[in-house]
């Protein structure tokens, strides 16, 4: 075998070789690329309805910041974390969901992180918006469902319909509630941290918070 065979053998392997090592590096990356694209493909979605309004709650219940739009959708944020495996020093990588979403309305783009928002459809309205100094006294000496309860009786009379949705914040904090006929709610899958209840064919989107449904016979007189 001649010294030209001998090389061009050598560059086959060298080719086969690298061709080995590219396409299992692809394997190996792919999946990690894979789980990235599905985890974004989870993580975004668009309010189904009409115009919303959107309403801005910190920890305590204070609504500090409100929004309009016709058109807003929610973004979750992916953050990479990699760690290298003690036993065999390889490098491994996962994506988990950030504690900040991009929320776009009608074009327009801003982040929250950690607070309470309450997307509200147009034409829904809320039977009650607790009052600051019914939250303050009902929080003295009472704890739980009680504590709800004492501050939801006081507002039984605005409720028109059968069923009565209670929002709070995150620490529980009673903001808001609203009433309906037909109250169902369902995990919104593609919106992170969110869940969807229809009142009457009207959609509630809840961001980071509490509620409870119940029935208006349920609530003392």
């Amino acid at each position: 075998m001649n010294r030209k065979m001998i090389k061009r053998r050598k560059y086959a392997m060298a080719v086969t070789l690298l061709v080995t090592l590219t396409l299992a590096a692809l394997a190996l990356g792919g999946c990690g690329i894979a789980g990235f694209q599905s985890k974004l493909g989870d993580l975004k979605g668009k309010l189904v309805g009409n115009s919303f309004t959107c309403q801005f709650y910190d920890n305590s219940g204070n609504k500090y910041f409100t929004a309009t739009g016709k058109k807003i959708s929610l973004e979750g944020n992916v953050v990479e974390d990699a760690k290298v495996n003690d036993s065999d020093g390889t490098l491994l990588v996962s994506y988990d969901l950030s504690s900040v979403i991009t929320i776009n309305i009608d074009g327009k783009q801003m982040q929250s992180c950690g607070d309470t928002i309450i997307f509200q459809e147009n034409g829904l309205q809320p039977d009650a918006e607790f009052k600051l100094k019914d939250v303050e006294s009902d929080s003295k000496g009472v704890s739980g469902n009680t504590y709800i309860s004492n501050i939801v009786n006081k507002y039984k009379n605005y409720f028109g319909k059968a069923q009565v949705v209670i929002v709070q914040s995150q620490l529980g904090v009673p903001i808001c509630a609203y009433s309906g006929k037909d109250v169902y709610w369902e995990v919104s899958q593609n919106l992170p941290k969110t869940t969807k209840i229809m009142i009457d064919k009207k959609a509630l989107y809840l961001h980071r918070a509490n509620f409870q449904i119940i029935d208006k016979k349920l609530i003392k007189e």
